[in-house]
């Protein structure tokens, strides 16, 4: 029994969320000429793309340098949002009960 899979092809402008995430965990190093797939559009055009894969979707995600920038800031953020949960705070509370003392 073969599972039939939805096959879409997906412009850099038009990712989600979901779909980026699904390229940074395939290629957290980035992609290699291996990883490229090209083929022709309808009005045959040479497009080149990567695929990543869910449940029911193969995703082939055009290629480009706007595409190399968006995967970076995305793994640049999920690793900001991971360093900044163990970040301490230090707050200067002689400042506070100087400000306490004034309002009497």
């Amino acid at each position: 029994m073969s599972i039939c899979m939805i096959r879409k092809i997906v412009d850099f402008q038009k990712l989600t969320d979901d779909v980026l995430q699904m390229l940074v965990q395939r290629y957290p190093d980035g992609y290699d000429d291996d990883d490229i797939i090209s083929f022709r559009n309808a009005n045959n055009e040479l497009i080149q793309a990567v695929e990543v894969r869910s449940e029911d979707t193969i995703f082939l995600v055009k290629i480009g340098m706007k595409l190399e920038k968006a995967m970076e800031d995305y793994a640049d953020q999920s690793d900001d949002l991971v360093d900044n949960t163990d970040t301490d705070i230090e707050v200067d509370l002689s400042t506070l009960e100087a400000d306490e003392d004034t309002d009497e």
